[in-house]
């Protein structure tokens, strides 16, 4: 008895572990929670272009990554985009998200999109300074492009439109598109005046 008794415990112990190491997962397969892997204060994140010339380059204040989908917040972020032979143009807000595969940041509170007076260059006309406000802004990296649909202030040299459908800024032409009912006034810029 006392040995059909042992048996049956060994059996029962044995498939007791195969049973709990079955649901066992892998580090890599455990479910990982979206919880900061790395945290820097005053980070700043470059990307170069083929000839090794700044793109754009992102700094924030603190600077929070996460390891299950690799995305980023960005408190205070700051980007500056660097066309080829423009000026180059800041975008800023409170707070970011960048996405993981970073092609999309996402600029909450207080957003802004602005671009210094630029003077006659080249092929390149002189362009009165930029400066666009809206509670967020999509920036597409990739695309260059920097989207709301929220309302939004432009002022153009010393011209101001506003629109509550949002805009679309194209980094590559450096133009601003208004959606929807835009209001405002357009003023002509003085000779001899600074844009």
């Amino acid at each position: 008895m006392p040995l059909i008794l042992l048996g049956l415990i060994t059996l029962v112990t044995f498939w007791l572990v195969r049973q709990s190491s079955a649901t066992d997962k892998s580090a890599i397969e455990r479910v990982r929670l979206h919880e900061p892997d790395y945290i820097i204060k005053n980070g700043t994140l470059s990307a170069l272009d083929e000839l090794g010339n700044t793109k754009y380059r992102i700094l924030g204040k603190k600077v929070i990554h996460y390891d299950d989908d690799a995305s980023i917040d960005i408190e205070t972020p700051r980007m500056r985009l660097f066309p080829p032979e423009k000026s180059p143009v800041t975008v800023k807000a409170d707070l970011g998200h960048l996405d993981g595969d970073l092609t999309i940041l996402d600029l909450l509170n207080n957003a802004e999109i602005f671009r210094p007076a630029q003077t006659v260059s080249g092929s390149e006309p002189a362009r009165p300074r930029m400066l666009a406000r809206s509670a967020s802004f999509k920036v597409f990296i990739n695309d260059d492009v920097i989207e709301t649909d929220k309302p939004i202030t432009l002022e153009q040299g010393v011209s101001v439109l506003h629109s509550n459908d949002g805009g679309i800024f194209n980094n590559i032409e450096q133009s601003m598109t208004l959606s929807g009912n835009v209001k405002g006034r357009i003023e002509r810029i003085q000779s001899g005046a600074q844009p």
